[in-house]
């Protein structure tokens, strides 16, 4: 008879709920084995429910390709909220047999979780771009139309050229077609693809902002308002990154 830890070991690689292994233990009075068929089974269901809702999450690209559009880009943005540094986009156009299933909302990961999956996407991606734009702008045309143009430089910066874009509720200002919609960003995977690269990329750039201006706490608040960073603008008041725009930085000029 095995051993409950060899058992363990022979059920970590099984990934099918009709798997032979887990009919042949069913009959083990063992508590051990018992809870380990159970904690097996809940980790399947769980990858079948992940798979599924990846699945689902790949609809409208999928139905665009079925079209016969093959190059399909996701676009968001970050960065709209901060009272510091840029707006940050990306755009990904994704194979069709991409399969990072963990892949989601950006929003809805760990920061931990961003950047392991960030590298993996620039991988598998056909193609990835980045558009960024700076505070100085950002207080000129407003953070709105910042955004808008943040994502038509990532747009621009895609070789292949798309045919079809994919935008969370937003247009951007290029002749290409798009669809755009709420929430793009947990339905689409393309655009939740944009949404981790652009995150982890404009995190980075907040990083070494902070190593110039280490009183902002720009490393972990990313240019946000947190307690320390607006007590860190009534101290010292504004850098030449903060968005003299936006009134908690205004008030404090």
């Amino acid at each position: 008879m095995q051993t409950i830890s060899v058992i363990k070991s022979l059920l970590a690689d099984v990934t099918e709920l009709d798997d032979p292994l887990l009919e042949s233990l069913s009959g083990d009075p063992r508590k051990g084995v018992i809870q380990a068929l159970t904690s097996c089974k809940r980790r399947i269901k769980k990858d079948n429910q992940r798979k599924v809702a990846f699945q689902a999450r790949f609809k409208f690209e999928q139905s665009l390709w079925h079209k016969g559009i093959n190059y399909v880009a996701g676009v968001d943005e970050v960065g709209r909220g901060p009272l510091a540094g840029p707006v940050v986009a990306a755009a990904v156009t994704l194979p069709s047999d991409f399969d990072l299933i963990e892949v989601n909302d950006s929003k809805q990961l760990s920061d931990k979780k961003r950047q392991l999956l960030a590298p993996q996407i620039k991988q598998e991606a056909l193609a990835y771009g980045f558009g960024v734009i700076n505070n100085q702008i950002i207080d000129s045309v407003n953070i709105y139309e910042a955004a808008r143009l943040a994502m038509k430089d990532a747009v621009l910066s895609l070789s292949p050229r798309p045919e079809q874009l994919i935008v969370d509720a937003m247009n951007v200002p290029v002749s290409i077609p798009q669809l755009d919609m709420v929430k793009a960003d947990s339905q689409s995977i393309s655009v939740s693809a944009a949404s981790i690269i652009a995150k982890v990329y404009r995190d980075e750039v907040m990083a070494d902002y902070a190593k110039i201006y280490p009183e902002y706490d720009f490393d972990t608040n990313a240019g946000y308002g947190t307690k320390k960073h607006l007590e860190a603008l009534k101290s010292v008041g504004p850098c030449p990154i903060h968005r003299r725009s936006f009134s908690p930085v205004a008030d404090n000029l």
